[in-house]
């Protein structure tokens, strides 16, 4: 009966134990997070991490793709966390049982950036809708990410408040690079071009050219980030305490503060979650 009984005991101890050692070992490596180009080409990313480094001990590794990607890499558990900008795809990734919650961190705005003397008559425009038909109606040439990133589905967006598919109707003046943010720009500075960026990447994009901002006034050009840690019930192997310090320390004072205190050039390209970012005309 004792026997039995010390059986009875030792053995949930034990597994226990294994539990917990499993839990450090995989708390132990580095923290997998995926995120979009334009964080990366903000000059945000790495620094916050580092500092985040500082204050924790997690090491942070990441991939860097636009929206559309990073999402479903995160479907097949690829990542622990993911840091994105597009809500509706982000709902459809909660509901999907894919993600635990969705945790604003920071946000930017949406730019039309294009040549400075402006043919297309962009910074007259009532809204960003307007000023995309006026773009099409004179057939300025445009150049898309194309990449199903949160900015190429923003951007879509606008094109479909004003009533105009130029994606489908494959009209020769837009032009689909398939590329990230940085790789854009570069291709309408090149051609002085009309694009649609974000203010994270424009405020770190050196090769403006006869580039500059026409417009980013209006609702429809708020862009807010957040993120999501993957749901540990779907997907087992993830690091689910590590992605918690880092939602924690994102959306905390620490994080918050460092975001609001970043500065390219002397302009911050985010503003803290809550907060407004600066409208640049």
């Amino acid at each position: 009966m004792v026997k039995r009984l010390l059986r009875t005991v030792l053995i949930p101890a034990v597994s226990v134990a294994l539990f917990l050692q499993a839990a450090e070992v995989k708390s132990d490596r580095p923290l997998m997070l995926g995120t979009t180009t334009s964080v990366e080409n903000s000059g945000l990313l790495y620094p916050l991490l580092v500092a985040f480094r500082a204050d924790t001990g997690i090491e942070v590794r990441t991939v860097v793709r636009g929206t559309g990607a990073i999402l479903q890499l995160g479907r097949s558990g690829d990542f622990d966390a993911v840091l994105v900008h597009h809500p509706s795809a982000e709902n459809t990734f909660l509901t999907s049982g894919n993600g635990l919650a969705r945790h604003p961190v920071m946000t930017s705005r949406f730019l039309i950036v294009g040549p400075t003397a402006d043919p297309a008559q962009v910074r007259s425009a009532s809204d960003a809708a307007t000023a995309l038909a006026r773009i099409a109606t004179g057939s300025f040439d445009f150049i898309s990410r194309g990449d199903e990133s949160g900015t190429n589905a923003a951007e879509r967006a606008l094109w479909a408040r004003a009533g105009i598919y130029p994606w489908s109707t494959r009209d020769g003046w837009y032009h689909e690079n398939g590329s990230g943010m940085g790789a854009t720009l570069n291709m309408a500075s090149v051609l002085s071009a009309y694009s649609f960026t974000e203010s994270g990447s424009w405020t770190n994009f050196a090769n403006r050219g006869d580039l500059a901002i026409l417009f980013s006034r209006g609702p429809y050009l708020a862009n807010p980030y957040a993120i999501i840690p993957i749901n540990p019930a779907r997907h087992p192997h993830v690091s689910a305490h590590s992605a918690a310090r880092l939602v924690d320390w994102l959306t905390g004072p620490a994080g918050q503060a460092f975001i609001a205190n970043f500065q390219v050039n002397g302009t911050p390209p985010f503003a803290p979650a809550g907060k407004t970012h600066r409208e640049r005309n």
